[in-house]
């Protein structure tokens, strides 16, 4: 018989969860505080907002962070889609430990070592640090979770797919991008999501691999907390978790949609 959760796992949960959205509840509220003094509640206005847009280090920041993002998050979907292929495919090829282990080693290193790596790279090949080599430094890093992704979903994909379409007359490449990318699509379309992502939450790398005119928008955020929290941090926060929050749902109904319709194909 089944007796439902306990009280301990009830209450874990419960202190669990709320040490982990409580604060993220309580930014969202305090940006809504109409006084400056981010401790004194001094009642409800969306000024701050309003603020936001007259703050152009804040927009200049945001539009560098959105830029590399996007041509980040695409470049390392490119390449760690391939590095998954080559993992997968190329058999027992040599160098295939070392390639692996280059691939997936951004994984496991430290931020601060690699982009210290990343720094001295660019200074011994004479590069000036600024847009470009924040974007190479994000497609460096995002392009190992990008290969994983893709990996798990081709191992589970069934070749005889492609064999089929062969003997129907496709061309290898023909087969690729017209019978695996489509299954794989889902798999590299998360993989972009999640180097899209984390582009635009780092701050380490951005931080060594950065220079004038580069600035992301976690370094902006970074460099005004640390003189001090102001409302106007508080509303940009706030803007972050809802466009996060938004694409997290778009991409959950997206996703029972392309299972619905899959199901209703099936009885169909």
């Amino acid at each position: 018989m089944n007796r439902g959760p306990s009280w301990f796992n009830l209450v874990s949960l419960t202190l669990g969860f709320a040490f982990l959205y409580l604060p993220i509840v309580l930014l969202v509220v305090w940006s809504f505080n109409a006084s400056r003094l981010v401790t004194v509640w001094g009642g409800f206005s969306t000024k701050w907002y309003a603020a936001l847009l007259q703050d152009q280090q804040l927009l200049d920041a945001a539009w560098v962070t959105l830029r590399i993002g996007l041509m980040s998050a695409t470049a390392a979907t490119v390449l760690g889609t391939l590095a998954a292929i080559a993992l997968v495919r190329g058999g027992r090829f040599r160098g295939r430990t070392l390639f692996s282990g280059m691939v997936y080693a951004p994984l496991v290193m430290p931020e601060v070592i690699m982009g210290l790596s990343l720094l001295l790279l660019f200074v011994a090949m004479g590069f000036a640090r600024g847009f470009w080599t924040v974007m190479l430094a994000h497609t460096t890093f995002t392009l190992s979770y990008v290969a994983v992704v893709v990996h798990s979903r081709l191992i589970t994909f069934d070749r005889l797919l492609e064999e089929a379409a062969q003997d129907l007359g496709c061309t290898p490449t023909q087969s690729f991008l017209q019978v695996t990318l489509p299954n794989i699509f889902p798999a590299v379309l998360a993989g972009w999501t999640l180097a899209f992502t984390l582009s635009l939450d780092d701050l380490v790398i951005a931080s060594f691999a950065s220079g004038p005119g580069a600035t992301t928008l976690p370094m902006r955020i970074y460099s005004q907390v640390r003189l001090g929290v102001t409302p106007e941090i508080n509303a940009v926060c706030t803007i972050l978790i809802a466009v996060v929050a938004v694409g997290i749902i778009c991409w959950s109904l997206a996703m029972k949609w392309r299972v619905a319709g899959a199901a209703r194909l099936a009885a169909a």
